[in-house]
């Protein structure tokens, strides 16, 4: 039985049994409804990063930040709900100075900000933006899966990594974090190939011994360039294509500085206010990268957005997102929940929970779905080691790259049954000699028997 369904049939045991406890029992249906929710993902980091930036652009639409959680969910109109001690209130979603905002009224406190909006990207996840001001602990209890903001590597970034592993179960399930380069377009004094700087840096990242068992992937994204191209104006394009049609020698010597971006000896008729709405929305990096597309033939919005939203490295994350965490949501799911029963459990044990502990133990141990991710995170970390052309397959196998049929098989086609089982077969066969040779090591073929068992799985869907 897969790990989501052991868990929600622990949920509901665990009801019955705390059903005269009103704080367990509120807690534990909390987890049930959540249980059944898109994925939750929170955008983290250390104060002045770009969390906000990051989540307007996933969302596609440029929100004020607030000084308080801001969830954003898909819904068919804009409304938001304002919660504060336990009560909540309607707020109007308003546009101020070109962004959406939420209206609190008179509320002096604001404990979380809840907006349904209408947008694709929020289809499939719920997206949490957390204030400077959130603990690590408040975060991981509130979000399934975390998009993690860094700069560098720094002390602070992998002890909040570190952090997200402090409780056993989590530990089992490696499988909630994705890091992200932020303000990408910064990196080397914001050159006209700092994006691709970045993306060689987050490769390396990925590589690192330090980063590798605590996220699952790492990637470069610039924020500002992201959201200004899903958001971007007509009126802001044509303000683009203008300065792109002067001579690239002379726009570059007014885009040494935004003193000079925007000061009065400007070679061309464009208001100096115009100027500073460009340098406010796109940087010095965005405008310079922006007319360097538009020469490239770019020039129409929809090209330019487009290329944007490529090379800002959004598409990157998005994909990201959608592999390491939307695909996974039933695993994210029963994570969250069996680390909540675990509180209600140590917080609450009576005679009558003994069995809920067992039951729990049983799931995270014997679990296929954690072994993957624990057999995952061990080959990541160096912990178990593969010959390379067998790592990658494992890899593969056990769904680091997707987990869906065609991605674990490595087809980058719409393969048909038949073929994918052929592949499979073969797969199959060669993970059972390595699994049952005497002359490899232990932890070779006990890896071997997982990606054994992933096959098995595949194999049981294809017939």
């Amino acid at each position: 039985m897969k790990i989501d369904h052991v868990t929600w049939s622990i949920l509901q045991e665990a009801l019955a049994v705390y059903r005269d406890s009103p704080r367990a029992f509120g807690w534990l249906r909390s987890h049930v409804e959540r249980f059944t929710e898109p994925v939750r993902v929170a955008v983290a980091g250390q104060p002045g990063i770009g969390k906000s930036t990051l989540a307007n652009a996933l969302i596609g639409e440029s929100f004020a930040p607030a000084p308080t959680f801001s969830w954003y969910r898909n819904g068919s109109a804009a409304h938001a709900q304002v919660f504060s001690g336990g009560r909540f209130a309607e707020a109007p979603v308003v546009r101020r100075g070109g962004r959406m905002a939420v209206d609190a009224g008179s509320w002096d406190t604001v404990d979380r900000v809840v907006v349904d909006w209408p947008s694709r990207s929020l289809r499939d996840f719920v997206l949490i933006d957390t204030p400077a001001s959130a603990a690590p602990e408040q975060i991981f209890a509130d979000a399934d899966a975390v998009v993690y903001l860094m700069r560098h590597l720094k002390d602070d970034d992998l002890q909040f990594l570190r952090s997200a592993h402090d409780h056993p179960i989590a530990r089992v399930a490696a499988v909630n974090t994705i890091g992200v380069l932020a303000r990408a377009d910064e990196i080397g004094g914001g050159r006209i190939d700092a994006l691709s700087s970045a993306k060689q840096i987050a490769r390396r990242y990925r590589r690192d011994v330090q980063v590798q068992p605590l996220c699952q992937n790492v990637v470069a994204c610039a924020g500002l360039i992201a959201v200004a191209a899903r958001t971007m104006r007509e009126d802001e394009f044509q303000a683009l294509r203008a300065l792109a049609a002067l001579g690239r020698e002379e726009l570059e010597d007014h885009l040494l500085s935004a003193d000079r971006f925007v000061g009065t000896a400007f070679p061309l008729d464009l208001d100096p206010a115009v100027r500073q709405g460009l340098l406010e929305r796109f940087g010095l990096f965005g405008v310079r990268l922006c007319c360097a597309l538009v020469r490239q033939g770019f020039d129409t919005t929809v090209k330019l957005t487009g290329q944007l939203v490529q090379r800002s490295g959004l598409g990157e994350l998005r994909d990201s997102i959608a592999i390491h965490l939307v695909e996974r949501r039933e695993v994210l799911k029963a994570r969250s929940a069996l680390l909540a029963l675990d509180v209600v459990l140590r917080m609450e044990p009576r005679p009558g929970a003994r069995k809920l502990m067992a039951d729990l133990e049983r799931a995270v141990a014997s679990a296929h779905d954690f072994r993957e991710l624990r057999l995952v995170a061990a080959l990541q970390g160096g912990r178990t080691k593969l010959p390379p052309e067998l790592e990658t397959e494992a890899m593969r196998l056990v769904g680091a790259e997707g987990t869906t049929s065609l991605a674990r098989l490595g087809f980058d086609y719409d393969a048909t049954p038949a073929e994918q089982r052929s592949v499979l077969l073969d797969a199959l066969a060669r993970w059972q000699a390595q699994a049952t040779d005497p002359h490899l090591g232990g932890d070779h073929r006990r890896a071997a028997q997982i990606v054994v068992r992933s096959c098995e799985g595949l194999l049981t869907g294809l017939i």
